[in-house]
């Protein structure tokens, strides 16, 4: 059992995760932090705490509105940021609009984990997500294996769902991943989408995924924009334990996670969605698919989207 789990950002995704790693028994602590008065974390803490003898778990749960609850993590994973909130025309500020906000969060949040959970493995799931784990990095100066976002795992999740649905199969019966920015550039692979090992348009049409291909990018959106205020909070929230979990128990397993790139792909010095092995160090290793031209040109127009964003990180002190 992982002893303490550190948690930034007590909103929904925040408190999914809190909810699930009792229920799961996946840690022995958690230590909750969000800035919200009067003492939110700890009320959401409280909140679960009393339902430990329903699951069944010893799980300590402990909020507070400073980071010192972090203490020893062994993880972190940071929520902190504003969510996406759809606006009275009915549109919504994509995660890019989000970035001048999220980045002044992100650097309180870079100084708590930096203070009181100086050698735990970082998971980011705020918004927009490449460039802020792109800011952690630079602010926390952590090994590139510590530290990674999660977008892969959810992306690659809501592909399956789509096809699984399509197909009128399980979703266990589907292998799909989705390389590049968590963003409306992100890059479903179709020749890597498999269903129950076999190529995927032996079951869907050209034009079926297409479609699948265009919501998947949109997916996040698609969200926002049938809740009207906030975003997505169980399945980023799931995705993130996945990860945590491949780590901890030290699975190995290939997963689709934001990791920085030193030249694979043809990238250097940017956090992208890429397939990668996690283990008990973190990344362990990034995993090369084999490309179509289209693809390749799809990713190359990604990555330019993802280093744009992150070139705006370098230019705000």
């Amino acid at each position: 059992m992982i002893n303490k789990i550190g948690i930034i950002g007590g909103g929904n995704i925040g408190g999914v995760l809190v909810s699930e790693i009792v229920s799961r028994r996946l840690a022995r602590n958690v230590g909750l932090v969000d800035v919200k008065e009067p003492e939110f974390a700890k009320g959401k803490c409280l909140d679960v705490a009393e339902a430990t003898p329903v699951f069944a778990s010893d799980v300590n749960c402990e909020g507070s509105k400073t980071y010192e609850v972090i203490e020893g993590a062994d993880f972190v994973i940071n929520t902190a940021g504003v969510p996406r909130t759809m606006r009275p025309d009915g549109t919504f500020p994509s995660r890019d609009e989000l970035l001048a906000i999220n980045l002044k969060i992100t650097d309180f949040v870079a100084a708590g984990i930096k203070k009181y959970a100086p050698n735990a493995i970082v998971i980011s799931i705020a918004n927009p997500l490449d460039a802020i784990v792109y800011r952690l990095f630079k602010k926390l100066k952590f090994k590139p294996s510590r530290i990674m976002g999660m977008a892969g795992v959810l992306d690659s999740a809501r592909y399956k769902y789509f096809v699984a649905r399509e197909a009128n199969v399980s979703v266990e019966n589907v292998e799909a991943v989705v390389l590049g920015g968590h963003g409306d550039t992100m890059v479903p692979i179709r020749s890597a989408c498999r269903i129950y090992g076999l190529p995927v348009e032996q079951f869907i049409s050209k034009a079926k995924l297409d479609a699948i291909e265009k919501r998947t990018r949109g997916a996040g959106g698609e969200v926002v924009s049938l809740l009207g205020s906030g975003s997505a909070f169980v399945s980023p929230a799931v995705s993130a334990l996945e990860m945590v979990e491949a780590i901890a128990f030290d699975k190995r397993k290939i997963t689709p996670v934001a990791a920085y790139l030193d030249g694979e792909y043809g990238v250097k010095g940017l956090f992208v969605g890429v397939p990668v092995i996690l283990g008990k160090n973190g990344i362990e290793e990034i995993i090369k698919i084999k490309l179509t031209p289209e693809e390749k040109k799809a990713l190359a127009g990604s990555v330019a989207a993802v280093k744009k964003t992150s070139d705006e990180v370098d230019k705000t002190k």
